[in-house]
């Protein structure tokens, strides 16, 4: 005997994904429009909604939102690694540092790892550019390794995210993911 189902009981199908190549020229403008690209695709996948202001005058290169309101971010990428870390600057074509009343959040893209880092703009204070030691566990090396695939912060409080330690439960309710140093993540 064959049972018959309707409509409502049939399973939709599962939501497919796209996989975005970007490619860049080796020139520094082409490389940064290669890791915006990166962004749009990986935030996209985890659910944000993204904006990209038209043209490049804006000290930000994209706007995320998924339940927190609009959020400035700017995007940086590296892809040589030298002297055991990576280095991306964090001042724009000017030599200013970015601060928190141009943009909201710092997300730096190690090309060669495909690891991306979401750091609070007040993290960074007054440097002029970051390092990242994707390979030590040495405490001196590792101030920004809490912020690794953070992508979390992007949907918390401000309060949450300008904390000095990592909170004992997860800062988003909505993102499917969980950061790797997260608590409940698993």
């Amino acid at each position: 005997m064959s049972k018959k189902t309707n409509n409502s009981e049939k399973q939709q199908p599962a939501p497919t994904a796209i996989t975005l190549h970007a490619l860049a020229q080796p020139t520094r403008k082409r490389r940064g429009e290669a890791a915006e690209a990166a962004f749009l695709a990986r935030a996209t996948h985890l659910g944000f909604s993204v904006c990209i202001p038209w043209g490049d005058s804006d000290r930000y290169d994209s706007v995320v939102e998924l339940d927190r309101g609009f959020l400035r971010v700017q995007v940086k990428s590296a892809t040589r690694y030298a002297e055991t870390r990576y280095r991306v600057k964090t001042t724009g074509a000017s030599g200013l540092v970015y601060t928190a009343a141009e943009i909201d959040f710092f997300v730096a893209y190690l090309v060669p790892e495909n690891i991306w880092y979401v750091i609070p703009v007040q993290a960074i204070g007054r440097r002029k550019g970051i390092r990242f030691y994707p390979h030590t566990r040495r405490q001196s090396h590792a101030i920004f390794e809490k912020y690794r695939e953070a992508w979390c912060l992007l949907d918390s409080c401000r309060k949450v995210r300008l904390r000095k330690g990592f909170p004992a439960r997860c800062r988003s309710k909505h993102l499917g993911i969980r950061c790797p140093l997260c608590p409940q993540r698993g």
